[in-house]
Parts: C-alpha cells; structure tokens; sequence
C-alpha cells in the first residue's frame, strides 16, 4: 500500500502538511462566500487551483480590496453571458472591474435601453442562483484564436499577450499573465459549457459566491479607449460583498447626486458649458466669478505673505520649448494639436513650468536669492479625450495657481516640509479636514527621464517628508511624472469622497535641460533644484469639489451672496436697503429682495440660492432698529440690533466660518 505523496506549506504562519492534490480552497477551509480566492506566494489564485510544495498561502476575505475586485469581475463575466443569451448578436470587448463596481463592452447594433438592462439584470440573478462554476483552463495561442474566431476584439487582446498595451485599458484582466487562460461557466448538476471567456482571473468559485450586484447605466465607449476605433456600447455595474454594503454605497451615489455640481453650478447660477464653445471649455457666471475671485484673492494673500512673487507668462509658445522641457516626447498626446505662424509651429500651452524656467534663466542668479518662489494664475489647455471631461472637474481649459520654486539642494527638504505645511493649512481653510497622502515614484518602465540617482534623492525627500506629516502615506509606483516623483494630498469631502487635491513635485530634472544656474557663495555655479506645486491642481477642479462637499452651501466668506434683505411689506425695503448700505460698507455682499413676491416666497428662493443669512424687517425692527437674523438653516433670532446683525455676518466671513 502506496503512501499519499505530501506537501509543506506555510498557512497563516505556520507550516502545514497536505496531501499532494489539495486545493488551496480545502487548505484554508474556504467556504467560498466569506474567502473567495487565495493568495499564494503573492500571487491571486482560485480556491480550485492546487497547492504546491513551498506555498505562502493567505486567503482573500471577501471584503477585501482583492476580494471585491474578484467579485465584480466575476459579476461582469456573469452579465457578459446574460448579454449573450438575449443578444446573440453581441461580440465582447473588455470587462474589467473597476472602482466600486466593473463593466464590460459589447459591439451591438444598437445602443441598450433601460429597458434592456432590466432584462439583463434579470438574467443575471437566474445565473446567479444556479450556481455555475468558473473552471479555468490554459489554452494555447492557436487553440484560443480558434476558440474565439467569431469574437474580433478577443482576437486583438490575444494578438497583445506579453506586450506594453496588455496593461492598458483594462486588457491585463484577459491578457495580462504569461500564458491565455479560458474561464468556462459550467452547469453545476451536468457539467455543460454554458459561456466562455478569455480571462487572465481569479474568480469567485460559483455564481452564486456573488452576493450583491445592480446594474447601473449604459453609455457609448470607443474600444481600447481610442476615437479611432470603433464606438461600442458599455453597461456598468457595481457588485459588494453583502447587501448592507452595496445598500450603502448606492446611498453615497444618491447624496453624490444631489451634490453634483454641473446641476448645482446651473441652479445657483455659477458657470456652464456652452457647446458652441467646446468640451470642457466652461465660462463663469457673474456669481461663479466672485467665487473664482475669492479663491484667488486668498492664494494671492497668502502666498504673498509666504514670499512668493507672481509672474505672468502667454498662453501660447514655440513647439521647441517643449521639446527642451521633454513634454513633446513623453506629453504630446495630452497636448492640443500645433498650428503654424510665420513658418514657425506653436503650441497653445498644457503647463507653465517651461516658461517659469525661462524667467529663472533671464539674468544671472545668486544664491542669496535662492529659494526663489514664483507663482502664477496661468491657463493651461490641455486635450483630454471626450470620454473623460466631467464638469468643472476634468476639463481641456484651466487655471492653475501654479508656483515653481528654486532652491540649493542644501534647502530642499526644508523647502518641501514647510511646502506641505502651507499646502495643508490653505487646505483647511476651505472646510477641508480629513487627508492622506499618495508618494509616486518611478517605476522600471521607460517613461521617465534623468538619472536614477537622482530620483532616488528626490524620491527620499519626499518620502521623509510624508511620513514625519504624521499623515497615511500610500505608495503610488510607476505614478511619477516622467521628470520627477511627486506627493499627492488626496482630501476626504463631506460624504467620505476622495479627491486627489494639490501636488508637490521634485525635479532635478529640467533644471539640467534648461542649463539653469545660480552662483553658489564660494563662486562655483550650480544647478538650483526645482519643485512643482499645484495647491488646488486647477481653480476649476477645485471649485467643482468644494461645490460638490459643501452641497452648493458655501461658508459665507465663498458664497455669492452672502446676505439677502427680505421687507416682510414693501413699505419695510427702504429701511432695509439703509441696512444694506451699511453692510456694504464692512465689505459684505448684501442684496435687498424688493419684488413682488411675498415674504414667504422670498425667504424660500434665498434658502434655494443658499444664502448663508437672511436679514428680515417689519414695524417693530424698524421702531427698535434692528432686524429678525435668520440663518441657512431655518433657525431665527428676532429683534437683533442692525450693528450686531452686520457684525456678526462680518465676523463669519472674516474666521471663514461655516453656517
């Protein structure tokens, strides 16, 4: 009698001895719903794959970021094979998992309806419950090319196995491993095919290991990301590993709704987008601009206070300029197309770093000038793709509150650390509280210029940095621009959102390709270092986010109008537009509502415009010479005195207070 060959293999951290055919499912006891796949050496494998001799074995909680991307991604082959049956016609592009749910292209002779998503739903929850089982199966190059011959665009992943574009646009999750592999979705009770996909996996081990799922919408989507290919139709989704979760997201989605600031930035009249101007070309509104101006009056302050000294340079210059910086060969597909003057091609321009680096260079420099901080409202344009461009937040033209500083190397960590600080109070300042930080590096890809060396300084300036912030600080490799690693702050808002904000870049780059230098104090000329910063990353990003966080209620220091005179008769606007003259004149921007309508009226449009304080007069305010003070919120205080009214206003708008 032959002994059943065995294994070692370390679980939870301790050694364990199986018998040669184990699953990693059977190792970790998995139930298949709580642990949906395992982590081996690192790597993400099935619950139906086997251990081998040596395995570091975790398993891959359901909740976890690995788990849910699981999730979904088996979510999105489930409905791909829903599509399929009530769309034979259909052929499959991508279906990868994404955040907070998946998606997956399907090239249809028409686009899908609501109605038609229903039907899918539907279909999918069938699936679900009858508990088909992902089984993995290698396949050869040849073998795949045959299985797959009537879907095209499977063709064209399989032709990118092992190459640059498998890492693109969602194509890792098909081709991304060093061999093709076909996940088959198998009757439970027969073992019958029922729908196959290429898939790199892991997978849930059954459908029925997919406890939450909603389809979401649809929408056109051109294959691979490109305008040049063809536009195919995509349904999102979102999966979760219970119910409760999902429930709780889809809540977030329904605030998030309410506080979407195109909708808001319409409602109160602060800025559009008219198509006559183009994709992500918005103007501002006479309100929207007094938030603008308050924004930038307040970086104009502060960074005054903090030695900075504006510059202003054109929105438009010679390509050459950008072949010096390295932004044509690592940047040009982000930058608007080039036109000709005079036989010479320019560029409108997508930052403003080359021009600053040209004010450096104008005349000699000392290092008794050093750090030297320049600053700029500069506009910048920039051609992200139709599918991208959100609303104020992902634009093709923008203001950025640019700033570049230029420092010995000897002053650049004191340079970063007190940059941080000031990034981080402006921050606060605008009602935001709750911050992570993201450091990206370089990776070993070919996308980054410059010495290694000298990122790996860079690199652990930044680091140092971070981490004595007291801050989280997440690691981002391979995030880097292509001249130098940078920290990203990523703010939470009010509904638990995050947003990557402002940015701090280090380049010992550009200086080099620019030939900048400063005369050192021992008479020697050096190259000065140079930092990137972005504190709001572009007014109009910024703006779109403090819409969304403060539901379109800014604190009365941002909002446009900050006080509104309501007469309860019309016999009572003169004294209030006499109030009004007053709070003018402390700087506050007060309207007086002299129409028509009735005092109920008006005080329900200045709650719909979210005015921070209403100002209310009747007989007895003005006998006593005061005002009924009512706040945002509907709460009241009667019989204020005028000059304690105005003052508390003022005092509001001065410690830029919310109320």
């Amino acid at each position: 009698m032959s002994a059943v060959p065995e294994l070692r293999i370390t679980l939870a951290g301790a050694e364990r001895v199986v018998a040669e055919g184990t699953t990693y499912g059977e190792a970790l006891q998995a139930d298949g719903r709580s642990v949906v796949a395992a982590r081996a050496n690192g790597e993400l494998r099935d619950l139906a794959a086997r251990v081998a001799e040596g395995d570091e074995v975790e398993p891959v909680e359901v909740g976890s970021p690995d788990g849910r991307a699981i999730v979904r991604h088996s979510t999105a082959h489930v409905m791909a094979q829903a599509v399929q049956e009530l769309f034979p016609e259909a052929k499959l592009g991508i279906g990868p998992p994404v955040d907070n749910g998946f998606y997956y292209d399907f090239d249809v002779k028409n686009p899908f309806t609501p109605e038609d998503l229903k039907r899918v739903e539907k279909r999918m929850r069938e699936i679900v419950k009858q508990g088909q089982i992902f089984s993995r199966r290698p396949v050869s190059d040849e073998d795949a090319l045959e299985e797959l011959a009537a879907e095209p665009y499977k063709l064209e992943l399989i032709g990118l196995k092992g190459g640059a574009g498998a890492q693109e646009d969602g194509a890792d999750v098909e081709v991304g491993g060093a061999e093709l592999t076909i996940y088959d979705n198998l009757d439970p009770k027969t073992g019958d095919l029922c729908w196959k996909d290429l898939c790199r996996g892991p997978h849930v081990p059954t459908t029925r290991s997919i406890p939450a799922f909603k389809l979401m919408r649809s929408g056109g989507a051109y294959w691979r990301g490109s305008e040049k290919n063809p536009q195919l139709q995509r349904i999102y989704g979102t999966a979760w590993e219970s119910r409760d979760k999902q429930d709780e997201y889809l809540h977030l989605l329904e605030e998030a709704e309410k506080r979407d600031h195109r909708r808001l930035g319409a409602e109160l009249d602060l800025f559009s987008f008219p198509s006559e101007l183009g994709s992500g070309l918005p103007v501002f509104h006479p309100k929207g601009g007094i938030i603008r101006k308050e924004m930038e009056d307040y970086m104009r302050r502060r960074q005054g206070e903090a030695g900075y000294e504006f510059v202003n340079t054109p929105h438009i210059t010679k390509s050459q300029l950008f072949e010096t910086s390295g932004h044509l060969p690592w940047y040009a597909e982000d930058m608007f197309p080039p036109f000709e003057l005079e036989g010479v091609e320019y560029r409108v321009k997508p930052m403003n770093c080359p021009m600053h680096n040209l004010i450096f260079r104008a005349r000699g420099r000392s290092y008794r000038e050093l750090p030297l901080r320049l600053c700029e409202f500069g506009s910048v344009y920039r051609y992200e793709k139709s599918g991208v461009v959100h609303g104020l937040t992902r634009v093709r033209g923008m203001t950025q509150d640019d700033s570049h500083i230029y420092c010995t190397r000897e002053q650049m960590v004191g340079e970063i650390k007190s940059l941080l600080t000031f990034v981080l109070s402006v921050l606060r300042d605008f009602g935001l509280s709750e911050f992570y930080l993201e450091l990206s590096t370089r990776d070993d890809s070919d996308k980054f210029i410059g010495d290694p060396a000298d990122w790996d300084e860079a690199t652990e300036a930044l680091r140092q940095t971070a981490l004595e912030s007291g801050l989280e600080l997440v690691d981002d490799p391979g995030g880097a621009a292509f001249y130098g690693p940078k920290i990203s702050v990523q703010a939470k808002d009010a509904i638990g959102r995050t947003w990557q904000l402002s940015t701090i870049q280090l380049d010992l780059n550009q200086p080099k390709r620019f030939e900048l230098e400063y005369q050192a104090a021992d008479g020697s000329r050096q190259t000065p270092v140079m930092i990137h910063r972005a504190l709001f990353g572009s007014i109009e990003r910024f703006l779109g986010v403090l819409t969304e966080h403060y539901a379109g209620a800014f604190p009365p220091w941002l909002a446009p109008v900050q006080a509104v005179g309501i007469p309860i008769a019309e016999a009572h606007a003169s004294y209030l537009q006499d109030v009004a003259k007053k709070a003018r004149e402390r700087g506050i921007r007060i309207e007086v509502d002299a129409s028509d309508d009735r005092m109920q009226k008006k005080i329900r449009n200045a709650q719909k415009s979210k005015v921070p304080f209403m100002l209310l007069a009747g007989d007895e305010d003005i006998a006593n010479g005061a005002v009924s003070f009512r706040f945002r919120n509907g709460e009241q205080k009667n019989g204020v005195p005028v000059d304690e009214a105005i003052n508390e206003i003022a005092d509001a708008i001065e410690r830029r207070i919310q109320v």
